[in-house]
């Protein structure tokens, strides 16, 4: 993931993910349907959708089902390569471990400077944010990837919060929670 603004470049690899489904997940905003804050989650993949969380932080999602068809990757965490001091100031954070700058949805749109101006954003065009694959190009096999159950969302009833969508980099230390 990628962030360029007039202050400099901001980068990380994605190392934690958590994904929503359509209108049958309970834990999804597309259960309320089409509305303005929910229309890019129903638009092309590869496109962002932005939401403010208990009405103070920004999560940072990529589309990634059909238009129409309603379905997100919530980004949780990065593990910053570029940019380290940018991103602690962003957060106004100088001392924070390089490892827990971008650990949770909220401090990565902070590090990188992402708000709701972001949401239908393509992600897949090199511009103000986007996608790239990382520079090593390492392939990841099925033990570097450990999965769990959402965090956040046991108001969605244990049949959904249960479900283990919840994907992360096993042992890397910038992701949210173990």
């Amino acid at each position: 993931m990628l962030r360029q603004s007039d202050d400099g470049l901001v980068a990380g690899r994605i190392v934690e993910t958590e994904a929503y489904g359509g209108a049958e997940d309970r834990a999804s905003h597309a259960r309320a349907g089409l509305t303005a804050r929910t229309a890019p989650m129903f638009g092309a993949p590869g496109h962002a959708y932005v939401y403010l969380v208990y009405g103070m932080h920004e999560c940072l999602n990529v589309v990634a089902h059909p238009p129409g068809a309603a379905g997100a990757v919530l980004l949780r965490a990065l593990e910053p390569q570029t940019g380290l001091e940018l991103m602690r100031r962003r957060r106004a954070r100088p001392h924070d471990a390089a490892e827990r700058i971008c650990a949770g949805p909220a401090r990565l749109c902070q590090a990188l400077a992402v708000d709701r101006r972001f949401s239908g954003h393509d992600l897949t065009v090199v511009d103000e944010l986007w996608l790239s694959p990382p520079p090593d190009d390492r392939k990841l096999d099925a033990e570097d990837v450990a999965v769990g159950r959402r965090i956040g969302v046991g108001y969605s009833g244990d049949e959904w919060a249960s479900r283990p969508w919840r994907f992360w980099l096993r042992g890397n230390r910038s992701v949210s929670r173990p």
